[in-house]
């Protein structure tokens, strides 16, 4: 039985339609299986037992009830749980290599189910007094795990009299070995000793701590192993997001943890969703395999052309696209934003920078964008830096529920002040950064609010100027940076607070069908784009981007 092997080879060979990452961790997996790996091999022999065991699960409902799990498993389901079970250290043959599973998924495509089968097999195989857990943003998602096990083991006799279910959990009588399913809470899962959890629905969390409690717990354990899965969701700011991105990095060699095996079926283009086929095959794995299936995404996807109002959920949950809803009036939506990113870090040597500052309430954020012409002339490059008040971090972390802890670790955000902003450290930021980045500031553009002393500053060195507040003035300037973006004619270095500013900013009419981004309307802090839109307003007057340059609405001091 090689049905993982075979799906591997098929994906590699282009016979079966699977997005780039999952080909890269295809190619991990095949060098694995062949042998050809000098510090990892597959045990054998917990393979031909994991099969063995497979063949005495029965499936509870459903197409395939009935049948076995050996007869009903597709290709992607028995690569994950032999690589996850059975790929293990040379030296040593009982230490398996994963401790990370990822599964990014589509609604549909059995990823409870196959949880569920891993956590069976574990019960068997696993030492004794073994806990199991799961964890979701709420206790009924949680419990679906708990269900998926007591019904497979319901429906197969050769289960009858091993486990005890109850209420609160699930008991193996042949080991003693404890699954229990948990409620979602910030602060009250510590202490809890995993051999293995399953994170559900991770997109939905408000916070990561529940999977990093369970991390926590396992420390002393020689075979650990957590199960993340999830579909996509309409934001970026959730823990599944940052997980797929490290899971990213991995694959791509940026990040080294050999811990981690992930499949990820997101499709690698989200364009023309409505006609390209190719985006629910590369997110539906279990589709290509069961026709029924995917006649049934057609008939959503016609009905998701037909109906706006359909389009979120069919795009979120059955193609893995992050999609805000028709009607929120988002200014761009951020998929179009991140496809923008740029993978290597921009050169600003010797270009001409135009400055874009919104100094906010002393008590807010505050943001200071860059924005520069590329070289082929038609590209505007993009830097922005967020600051905030250094002693209501923890605050603004919580009610924002946006990690600014690991945003300034990662260099987007600088925390200056106390309890209000520093207005220096946002000054001297701005005079050195022809210094750091080697570059020539031409203006600097600001909302005379809150700015004016800032301004005079910058006066004495570079030319300062106001943007006006106006949507006759925003208007030009915040349809050309859209534009960009959909055209792709926009490059920034990955920047997540930048993502999820854009993620946040909603855009409003004057009866003049001018357009402008509003704080008031937005959905969380959008300075950084407000910031970005009046770097842009400066760069299409002096360099003339647009058919009809901006030539009013400009004071100088």
């Amino acid at each position: 039985m090689n049905k993982d092997i075979e799906y591997v080879n098929d994906v590699l060979a282009g016979k079966i339609n699977a997005p780039d990452y999952v080909k890269k961790q295809c190619a991990v997996y095949k060098q694995i299986f062949d042998g050809n790996d000098s510090h990892y091999c597959v045990n054998l022999s917990k393979r031909t037992l994991i099969i063995e065991i497979t063949k005495l699960l029965m499936i509870p409902r459903g197409l395939s009830a009935g049948k076995t799990v050996f007869e009903t498993l597709a290709g992607f389901q028995w690569l994950f749980l032999f690589a996850v079970l059975t790929v293990v250290y040379r030296y040593d043959t009982e230490k398996r290599r994963y401790e990370t599973g990822i599964l990014e998924i589509c609604r549909k495509n059995g990823k409870t189910f196959l949880v569920g089968v891993i956590f069976l097999i574990l019960f068997l195989t696993e030492p004794k007094y073994s806990k199991f857990y799961s964890v979701a943003p709420d206790g009924s998602l949680s419990r679906e795990i708990q269900t998926q096990i007591r019904e497979i083991i319901g429906s197969s006799p050769a289960l009858q009299g091993k486990f005890k279910i109850r209420r609160d959990d699930i008991l193996c009588y042949i080991n003693n070995n404890d699954y229990f399913p948990l409620a979602f809470s910030t602060s009250r899962l510590d202490g809890k000793l995993p051999n293995a959890f399953v994170a559900d629905e991770v997109g939905a969390l408000s916070t990561i701590y529940p999977i990093e409690a369970m991390q926590s717990g396992q420390l002393n354990i020689k075979n650990k192993l957590g199960c993340i899965i999830s579909t996509k969701y309409p934001t970026i700011d959730n823990p599944f997001e940052d997980i797929i991105d490290k899971a990213k990095k991995i694959l791509d060699g940026i990040v080294e943890d050999d811990t981690v095996f992930s499949l990820l079926y997101e499709p690698d283009s989200t364009k023309h969703w409505e006609t390209d086929n190719s985006i629910l095959e590369q997110s539906n794995p279990l589709a290509l395999e069961i026709p029924d299936i995917m006649a049934d995404l057609y008939k959503k996807r016609q009905n998701a052309i037909i109906m706006k109002s359909a389009r979120e959920n069919f795009l979120t949950k059955h193609c893995n696209i992050i999609y805000q809803g028709i009607g929120t009036e988002v200014y761009v939506a951020v998929e179009d934003v991140m496809q923008c990113r740029s993978d290597a870090p921009i050169d600003w040597t010797g270009r001409t920078v135009y400055l874009g500052v919104d100094l906010s309430e002393t008590t807010d954020n505050t943001a200071v964008a860059m924005a520069a012409l590329g070289d082929d002339g038609l590209t505007v490059l993009a830097q922005v830096m967020c600051f905030v008040p250094a002693d209501r971090v923890d605050e603004k972390s919580r009610t924002e529920k946006v990690d600014y802890h690991q945003f300034i670790q990662d260099g987007f955000v600088i925390p200056c002040g106390d309890r209000v902003i520093d207005y220096s450290v946002v000054e001297d930021y701005v005079f050195q950064i022809e210094n750091k980045f080697g570059c020539k500031i031409a203006y600097i553009g600001f909302d005379r609010y809150n700015a004016l002393s800032s301004a005079q500053k910058w006066d004495k060195i570079y030319p300062a100027v106001e943007v006006k507040q106006h949507s006759s003035v925003l208007h030009p300037a915040s349809k050309l940076l859209k534009e960009k973006i959909l055209k792709q004619e926009f490059c920034y270095e990955p920047n997540r607070l930048l993502e999820i500013n854009f993620q946040n900013a909603r855009c409003q009419f004057d009866t003049n069908k001018n357009m402008y981004v509003t704080k008031r309307r937005s959905h969380g802090k959008v300075d950084m784009v407000v910031a970005l839109i009046n770097a842009v307003h400066l760069l299409n007057q002096y360099e003339v981007l647009d058919d009809e340059p901006l030539t009013w609405g400009i004071i100088n001091l």
